[in-house]
């Protein structure tokens, strides 16, 4: 059972901005009432600039939550886009191997670099959920499906399986106090699509944030964030890739086909696909670009044996369950289940 969660803003800073008092005070009332006692980091709170100009504060924050024995889960504020920038302050004098332990690591969106951190030294770590997106929800409570796989991590400290939700959401206009109570607006979810492939394939699950993964190949965003994740080795050799089944899902900025197809692309020619076991596809936010993004996937990866399951309620897309990173997996298409061996 989870006593003690830590709150990292790893990314962007803007829990620390008046504009989302609202929903900061909503989910520390909502981790308090789940018995949790709630610590943000040092740097957590100070706010979208102070953040984005002290990586290497952002990177003690997290060897900070490492090193305390008494924090049990370190939980992301939010995503952001630039997160590669902590590197040298994690890795250049191996700081975070010294103090990194298997405590519960919880995050997504551009949080993808810290999970591809994290498995550099074998940490087992947990992809779909952050603090402000989820936890600080302003309907009167966390929406059902995310609170069940919250419940079940804090609890049991791992996930067991994950099915499809019965619904999905269409994501807030607006996220001022006016909205709280405010219901989002939701329709029928059809459940996970086997879109090519055997529908039952096994590995361990690893990925994240397409958009995130692309700025290790693509310095359109940042200048130095090829070179940096090269020196550091951030993304895994291919023959860590084999037998492994990776994860992708889209951001909020919802690219589109031809930018989705180019992100493909990319890892079509690193080789990911000639080794790995399947892929998994979260459902992108709003639906948009479903279809041509599920065209994309058919022939980018050109090769109709690899399975790849679509809809899987995880990332930028509400509800979100979590995926266990460095588990064995089970995928079943056809039962609409994913098992972990835990």
């Amino acid at each position: 059972m989870i006593k003690n969660i830590a709150v990292v803003s790893l990314s962007s800073g803007t829990i620390g901005e008046s504009f989302v008092k609202h929903e900061l005070e909503i989910g520390v009332k909502r981790l308090e009432d789940f018995g949790l006692q709630v610590r943000f980091m040092p740097h957590a709170l100070k706010g979208i600039e102070y953040v984005k100009n002290h990586p290497a504060q952002r990177a003690a924050d997290l060897l900070e939550a490492y090193r305390d024995p008494d924090i049990d889960m370190i939980l992301c504020a939010i995503g952001g886009d630039d997160t590669y920038r902590l590197l040298p302050y994690l890795f250049g004098q191996d700081e975070l191997k010294k103090v990194v332990n298997d405590k519960i690591f919880l995050g997504f969106s551009d949080t993808t670099m810290n999970h591809f951190m994290l498995h550099k030294l074998g940490i087992k770590t947990f992809y779909g959920q952050s603090f402000l997106a989820d936890i600080c929800e302003l309907d009167h409570d966390m929406l059902p499906y995310t609170k069940k796989y919250f419940e079940e991590l804090i609890r049991t400290g791992t996930i067991e399986e994950i099915r499809p939700s019965g619904l999905w959401y269409e994501e807030r206009k607006g996220f001022g106090v006016e909205q709280i109570g405010i219901p989002r607006v939701s329709h029928e979810n059809t459940g996970y699509e086997l879109l090519q492939g055997t529908p039952v394939f096994r590995g361990r699950i690893l990925g994240g944030c397409i958009d995130s993964i692309y700025d290790i190949f693509d310095h359109s965003r940042y200048e130095d964030s090829v070179s940096l994740c090269k020196e550091y080795s951030l993304f895994p050799p291919v023959e860590d890739w084999a037998g492994r089944i990776l994860l992708l899902e889209t951001s909020e900025e919802k690219p589109n086909p031809e930018k989705y197809r180019k992100m493909l692309e990319t890892l079509k020619k690193y080789g990911i696909f000639d080794v790995i076991s399947g892929v998994l596809v979260g459902k992108p936010m709003d639906e948009e670009y479903f279809d041509e993004y599920k065209r994309a996937l058919i022939e980018v990866i050109d090769d109709p044996k690899l399975p790849v399951v679509c809809n899987i309620n995880i990332g930028h897309a509400t509800p979100r369950c979590i995926i266990p990173f460095g588990i064995e997996a089970t995928v079943d298409a056809e039962k609409q289940v994913i098992r972990f061996a835990n």
